[in-house]
């Protein structure tokens, strides 16, 4: 592969070393990569971005996106080498609306970075997937988090796009308007598409104001189905929970072994509830009587800001304990989400799947959409470990596809859940395949994802 017309202007943000390469080559998930790409690139502005897609869609020269590597479906992997365009120099954020509580941001800024900045302003941006992903990725996979119970996925939160299609053409979706009739909506087509249509380079976001009070808090229950029963019981009764994860007993293991702290090893709900004083002390005490109807163990709350900052960054290091249970594994996360009166049902059955097998798996969710996740430790070079985790995927699935729910939540497709995208939307992958071949008719963008 001849770069030497890219390396002219890019210089020493071309990078072909052996090291960077295999950096770039994998994200957190447990898919081993076959391959490398040949070049990562690191441009700092659309135009860059256009000059690279125009060359790799001149040449047929796959092209694979790159944000924070936080992926869990294999999203980021070379699979036919090509150049990765990495977005770490694309920080900038480049306006702050106050009056329209919106900005614009470039894909590398992640959102730890945005509610740094917004920190005196009096608004936030919501969406917290766990790590510190970048925008941009958050974007091309979909992605949700701990707050969506609230305040809905990236979907919800993004108006505009500014994004570079395969060919190198700039365009531009949306507007800062809060709603819009005119033509087809292409920002929610670019979102979730997981870089197969384009790269994204400038993000319209809405902004939030800082709630007047927060209060967060762990409750632990007997068992899971009373855990899970609370969290349905109040969704259905319109309880307005900003937070509401579920934590079994062997994620709860991991975190206090990891964090040092200490507690009750049982299925654990994580809460935190946003408003008026009054309103959130109200919204607790309605949530703790749904809670002692459940086999309710514990209800400890807390006002103080350095303990709800330490109750989600244990929530936020889930992955990291749980491989921290059987040190020199790989995670192999997947996640599905049902309709909340499925949600029981779903879980506990995979409860039982999970404990029937030599799998250790933590069950961890944002249950307040239906959404949970699995994190199945294995060695990758066991086929027998791999085989066993690959059947409790599949019966996952199942599962939630029989309950009318979906393969994934937020993780998105990537490589790892190709196989079921098809048993999932039936013939309108049809119509995705043929928009993507009308897009980008060489496919350089991201190859052998989704499809």
């Amino acid at each position: 592969m001849d770069l030497s017309k890219l390396r002219k202007i890019f210089g020493e943000r071309l990078a072909t070393s052996e090291a960077i390469r295999r950096q770039h080559s994998h994200d957190e998930s447990w898919h081993v990569p076959i391959s490398l790409p040949d070049a990562v690139i690191f441009p700092e502005n659309t135009k860059e971005v256009s000059i690279i897609l125009k060359f790799a869609n001149d040449n047929k020269i796959p092209v694979i996106p790159f944000g924070a590597g936080t992926s869990l479906e294999g999203q980021v992997h070379a699979l036919n080498g090509g150049i990765t365009i990495n977005s770490l120099n694309m920080n900038k954020i480049k306006e702050v609306n106050l009056e329209d509580m919106d900005c614009k941001v470039q894909p590398g800024v992640t959102r730890e970075d945005l509610n740094l900045f917004l920190r005196d302003t009096g608004l936030f941006f919501p969406v917290d997937p766990g790590a510190n992903a970048s925008i941009g990725g958050m974007c091309s996979t979909g992605a949700s988090g701990t707050n969506t119970v609230k305040y809905g996925t990236i979907r919800q939160q993004v108006m505009g796009l500014e994004v570079v299609m395969p060919n190198g053409e700039i365009i531009k979706t949306g507007s800062r308007a809060r709603k819009s009739s005119a033509g087809y909506d292409l920002t929610h087509l670019m979102l979730g598409s997981e870089g197969t249509l384009g790269y994204i380079t400038e993000i319209d976001l809405k902004l939030h104001g800082r709630p007047e009070a927060i209060s967060a808090g762990v409750c632990s229950f007997k068992n899971l189905n009373g855990a899970v029963n609370t969290v349905i019981e109040a969704i259905q009764i319109g309880l307005p929970l900003s937070r509401i994860e579920l934590l079994d007993e062997v994620q709860i293991k991991a975190i206090n072994k990891y964090k040092n702290t200490n507690h009750n090893e049982k299925p654990t709900l994580f809460i935190e509830i946003h408003g008026s004083p009054f309103g959130v002390k109200e919204q607790i005490q309605q949530f703790q009587e749904i809670s002692k109807e459940n086999d309710l163990i514990e209800f400890d709350w807390s006002d103080q800001q350095d303990e709800i900052d330490k109750l989600w960054s244990s929530r936020h290091n889930a992955y990291y304990a749980a491989l921290n249970l059987c040190p020199g594994k790989k995670a192999f996360t997947t996640d599905v989400c049902v309709p909340i009166s499925s949600l029981t049902e779903c879980i506990l059955e995979t409860k039982r799947d999970i404990e029937a097998s030599n799998i250790i798996a933590p069950i961890v969710g944002h249950v307040g959409d239906g959404n949970f996740h699995l994190i199945l430790l294995l060695n990758p070079e066991d086929k027998e470990e791999v085989n066993e985790a690959k059947e409790i995927n599949d019966r996952l699935v199942e599962r939630a596809l029989r309950m009318k729910g979906t393969s994934t939540g937020e993780h998105g497709i990537g490589i790892g859940k190709k196989n079921f995208l098809k048993t999932e939307k039936g013939n309108s992958v049809k119509i995705m395949s043929q928009i993507k071949r009308s897009i980008d008719p060489n496919n350089i963008m991201n190859p052998g994802k989704i499809f």
